[in-house]
């Protein structure tokens, strides 16, 4: 079974960083990409960032380019997502999420992909 365990969210102000963390089981996680989501009130859950082995990418959402960055740590069978320069609007839950091959999704190159997911942490940012 494959799990996604998410930890990091909280509060903070604006223009400070958090740090969410994605530990992964039950996958081969090197055949995997894993991103995150993104999921305000009342909103759809779009996807912010992913990372993948199999070829190599990286993907990021145009409004986190810059502040956001993705990385993976084969060994522990994590990613992380270090997030500076928060701003009110990156305020949600955010869900790990895992998929096999590449992060062609979050460039809108494919658009029907199973996931896997995680139970999700919330990220508060107050202005």
């Amino acid at each position: 079974e494959v799990q996604l365990v998410e930890s990091g969210g909280g509060v903070v102000q604006a223009g400070g960083s958090l740090r969410l963390s994605c530990a992964a089981s039950g996958l081969t996680f090197d055949d995997y990409a894993i991103g995150w989501f993104r999921q305000a009130p009342g909103e759809e859950r779009d996807g912010v960032s992913c990372v993948s082995v199999t070829d190599g990418s990286t993907a990021y959402a145009d409004s986190v380019k810059g502040r956001f960055t993705i990385s993976r740590d084969n060994a522990k069978n994590t990613v992380y997502l270090q997030m500076n320069s928060l701003k009110p609007e990156d305020t949600g839950v955010y869900y790990c999420a895992a998929n096999p091959g590449t992060c062609a999704y979050y460039t809108g190159s494919v658009t029907n992909i199973q996931f896997h997911w995680g139970q999700g942490t919330q990220v508060t940012v107050s202005s």
